[in-house]
């Protein structure tokens, strides 16, 4: 009972032992009933939202790579040497442009006849004719950032390793042999310092 119910109470007690023909039992079992009653307090539930958990951003990052790294994130990649290598294989590959054919011309997916094509240079027929064919199944447009990620990762090349981008501790040199398996470039390039870059670009938030 809180405070203003406990004075109510004893005021009605004590109008009680006022009125004509009122015992000082009456007024005692009054009394007895404020005392014995329990205090209570009324407190305000406060809903609290869970933290939200820790992530990587990169600094000087163009917004693509802004994109793939919280892609690559939401798939559960969370190392940061795992990211900093797929990063750095990326801009080995293709610079983050989605309509470059290799050689450096910016075909768009219809015209690049020849070589590599988009994120990752997607060479073989097999390879470039399934990101086409993935883009028209969910109506996507093939050179876009959004059609290419998706066709990365639901590629057989990508789930056979993707189980090694998630285990963390392996460090650059090892997520670069991960790497390797699912490209299979035929020149190593600067993978490994970009991949460096990356890593010292990543920061906490």
């Amino acid at each position: 009972m809180n405070f203003q119910k406990r004075i109510a109470a004893l005021m009605s007690a004590t109008l009680l032992f006022s009125l004509p023909g009122s015992s000082s039992q009456s007024l005692d079992e009054a009394l007895n009933a404020v005392t014995a009653a329990p205090e209570t307090e009324e407190t305000a539930t406060e809903t609290t939202q869970p933290d939200p958990e820790p992530r990587w951003m990169g600094r000087g990052f163009s917004l693509t790579e802004e994109q793939v790294l919280s892609f690559l994130q939401d798939r559960g990649i969370t190392d940061r040497a795992a990211l900093a290598t797929i990063l750095g294989n990326i801009k080995q590959e293709s610079r983050f442009d989605t309509i470059i054919c290799e050689g450096g011309r910016r075909t768009g997916y219809h015209n690049c006849h020849s070589g590599g094509f988009g994120l990752i240079q997607w060479t073989t027929s097999g390879r470039y004719r399934g990101l086409g064919q993935f883009a028209a199944k969910y109506n996507l447009d093939p050179n876009t950032l959004e059609a290419q990620l998706r066709w990365m990762v639901n590629e057989r090349e990508w789930r056979e390793v993707e189980h090694h981008w998630k285990t963390p501790g392996k460090g650059i040199s090892g997520y670069m042999h991960s790497a390797y398996r699912w490209l299979g470039w035929g020149i190593h390039g600067a993978r490994t310092s970009y991949a460096h870059s990356y890593y010292n670009a990543l920061y906490m938030v």
